[in-house]
């Protein structure tokens, strides 16, 4: 279970320099490769070359590192201790609603739903861009249509994952995007 740290609405600051490591080095560099990749792939590399698809079967790659790691790594980056049930994310959302939604340490309950929705769109992505490399699919439009929609799914969650960072960042005032980059977070 996701440690509990402080109510929104109470915002009492911890003691000065009371720090925890929370992502640990596999998680930074599973978030960082995907981001990379994303944008190179949706906004660099021209679609279907070779450039593009190394790009794609490196993140296939981290994608499967970070879902060993889901179940086999440190506590926060286990999958059992951030997938929430649903009961606990619509419990989640009301407080955010509300004002009074508590500050984690780990990914929140929304948090983690948005990791595991766009960690299911890049395996979708990876698996059509796979196979429209293959003599079975050569040329097949759905495929490629496929492919293209899941890409812009995850650019779409993306935007909304990194606004919600944001948002939390302000929120319970801390960086969460730097501490993305560091692996630490105030306690």
């Amino acid at each position: 279970m996701t440690e509990r740290v402080v109510q929104a609405g109470g915002r009492a600051p911890p003691a000065a320099g009371a720090r925890v490591r929370v992502w640990d080095p596999v998680v930074r560099l599973f978030h960082w490769t995907v981001v990379t990749g994303c944008v190179l792939n949706l906004f660099i590399l021209e679609d279907g070359e070779s450039p593009h698809r190394i790009v794609g079967y490196v993140v296939a790659g981290a994608l499967a590192v970070r879902l060993v790691w889901g179940f086999t790594g440190t506590k926060y980056a286990r999958f059992a201790d951030f997938v929430p049930t649903p009961a606990r994310l619509v419990a989640y959302v009301r407080a955010l609603r509300h004002g009074h939604e508590p500050r984690l340490l780990g990914h929140n309950p929304a948090g983690a739903a948005m990791m595991l929705a766009l960690m299911a769109l890049l395996a979708g992505v990876c698996l059509t861009g796979w196979m429209s490399t293959l003599d079975a699919f050569w040329g097949e439009d759905w495929l490629e249509e496929l492919h293209e929609t899941l890409a812009n799914a995850i650019l779409v969650l993306a935007l909304l994952h990194a606004a919600a960072a944001l948002f939390e960042s302000v929120r319970h005032r801390e960086n969460l995007v730097w501490s993305m980059v560091t692996g630490w977070k105030r306690r």
